[in-house]
Formats: C-alpha cells, sequence, structure tokens
C-alpha cells in the first residue's frame, strides 16, 4: 500500500472515531450543552448499551443480531437516563456542582455493578457474517486500502442517529416545546408547557443514544467497565469545541478531533496524541470562546 492508501485508511479510523463520539456527545450536546447538567454518568450510559448489545448477541444469532442490539441498547439506556433523571438529577437542576459529583458517584457504582456482573476483562461480540467482510480497493492511488463493513456500519447508525435527532428537534411538538423550554422555562410553563414532562424526555433521548453508541461499539471492540471513561472526557470536548448546544457543531467537532487524533497517534502515542488534542481545544477556544457554531438561548446567556 502506497501513501496515499496508508492517509486514506488512516483519515477513514479518524471518521469512524468520530462516529462513536457523535453518537456520545449528541446526549451531552442536550444534557449539558442546553439543559447545564453535568452528567459524569453519561459514558457509563454508552457502556451499558454495549453490555446490552452483548445480552441480545446471546439471544439472538440470526443476521438481523445488529438491529436488535441496537434498538435494545437504545431503548435500555433510554430507560436509565430516565430513572437517574427521575430519581436524581431532576432534585439538582441549577447546582451544576452537586450534579457532576453525584454523576460521577454513580458513574463509579455503575463500573462496579459491571465488574461484578461481567467481570473486569472486556466482553466480545462477534458480528453476522454480512458484516464480517471488508471492502478492498484493487487499483488506482489508494490500492489496498482495507476497510472494514462493520465499520461502514457504524458509520450508517452515526449519521442516521444524528439525522433522527436533528428532526426531532426541529420538525415535531417535543423539539418545539424542547426549544421553547430552552429558551425560557418561566414563559414556556406559563403557557401550558410541562417543563418536568420535556426534561425527562430529552434526557431519556440522549441517555438512548449514547447507549446506541454503545451497541454499535461493542460490534467492533470488546466492552469493559471503563470503556465509558475512555469516550466522556473526547465527548465533553467535542460539545464545548462544537458550541454547546449546537448538533450541527456537535457533528463537525466530532469529525475535527476524530480525524486529529487519528493522525497524530501515527506519529506518537495515544496518551501524548490526547495532550495534543487538549491543547488544540484550548487554542480554538480562545479564538472562538462560543465554539464552531455559536448556539443562542437565554440558558446559555445566563449560566
Amino acid at each position: 500500500m502506497g501513501e496515499s492508501g496508508l492517509l486514506a485508511g488512516q483519515l477513514f479510523n479518524g471518521v469512524s472515531v468520530a462516529s462513536i463520539l457523535v453518537m456520545t456527545a449528541l446526549g451531552l450536546a442536550l444534557s449539558f450543552g442546553l439543559m447545564r447538567v453535568i452528567n459524569m454518568a453519561h459514558g457509563e450510559l454508552l457502556m451499558a448499551g454495549g453490555y446490552l448489545a452483548y445480552l441480545t448477541h446471546q439471544v439472538v444469532r440470526g443476521p438481523g443480531f445488529p438491529v436488535a442490539a441496537l434498538l435494545v441498547g437504545f431503548a435500555g439506556a433510554a430507560l436509565m437516563g430516565a430513572a437517574l433523571e427521575a430519581l436524581l438529577i431532576r432534585h439538582l437542576y441549577g447546582r451544576p456542582l452537586d450534579t457532576l459529583l453525584a454523576t460521577w458517584g454513580v458513574s463509579l457504582v455503575l463500573q462496579q455493578v459491571a465488574r461484578d456482573l461481567f467481570g473486569p476483562t472486556g466482553v466480545e461480540v462477534t458480528a453476522p457474517p454480512w458484516l464480517a467482510g471488508a471492502l478492498v480497493v484493487h487499483s488506482g492511488p489508494v490500492a489496498g486500502l482495507s476497510i472494514p463493513v462493520v465499520r461502514v456500519f457504524v458509520l450508517g447508525v452515526a449519521a442516521l442517529s444524528l439525522l433522527g435527532v436533528g428532526v426531532v428537534l426541529t420538525r415535531t411538538r417535543l423539539g418545539l416545546y424542547f426549544r421553547a423550554v430552552n429558551q425560557d422555562r418561566a414563559v414556556a410553563a406559563t403557557l401550558g408547557v410541562s417543563t418536568r414532562a420535556v426534561d425527562l424526555t430529552v434526557f431519556a433521548l440522549g441517555s438512548g443514544v449514547a447507549g446506541l453508541g454503545g451497541a454499535a461499539l461493542a460490534l467492533i471492540a470488546p466492552v469493559t467497565p471503563t470503556v465509558g471513561q475512555s469516550y466522556i472526557v473526547d465527548s465533553f470536548l467535542v460539545v464545548i469545541l462544537g458550541g454547546m448546544g449546537s448538533l450541527v457543531g456537535t457533528a463537525g467537532a466530532a469529525t475535527l478531533l476524530g480525524l486529529l487524533s487519528s493522525t497524530v497517534q501515527t506519529f506518537t502515542s495515544v496518551s501524548f496524541a490526547k495532550v495534543i488534542l487538549l491543547v488544540v481545544v484550548v487554542w480554538f477556544l480562545q479564538v472562538r470562546p462560543r465554539g464552531l457554531v455559536a448556539a443562542r438561548s437565554r440558558a446559555l446567556e445566563e449560566a
């Protein structure tokens, strides 16, 4: 494989990393970027989606397993997120430090529960035959490039997730209520919008998308009790860099960070690549403090 093929392969790896970041960061874009909730247990919702995909694999063995795993991962994580919001986070709105500490504790508890149930080592999911192959380029400047079909599938899931959340927030009554509550909670409540129901539903939606990302991740990598911690920091960086409250910015920032991380790791270690990534984000925010796409809302301006 020539240099062009290696470069193309590295770019695809970056986009592949970005696909998982997009699904993880979408939930944070809703909870942290718009609802001002710092949910440190968000990574564990991704982990839960991965383990639910593993359990689904024990029951469903046919070619339809990936779709079933994605649905179960989404539904299970959404229910977990709804329970977390109803039992804990609803009592901490407007208290970001308390929310951070409380959800960090929940994160540690969920990690220990995963260790007790599944063990400290990772569990693996075997993709069905139709996802087991690779797309190989035999001629041209990128001859020899091999792209796993399962990663293309995950890219498609990420794109559909982004499109689906965008449609819900811009084309449905729930999205209308959500934007109204985000702009001015008091006025929205006066006009008859149930702000409690909106908070619960949107938080559950964001959690479900994280679980969807975990189920997709299970198809390409082992699921461990700490897998969520590998993505939570990068996901917060994506939300901040993209512009808090902007889905377009979230997608763009995830792609940029995925490509940058993949490229830097080619020349250095993973840990040093993280340092460079953080430095780049800090520098960028000095130039554009509101991120790639500045979303305007009274909630953000008063924060």
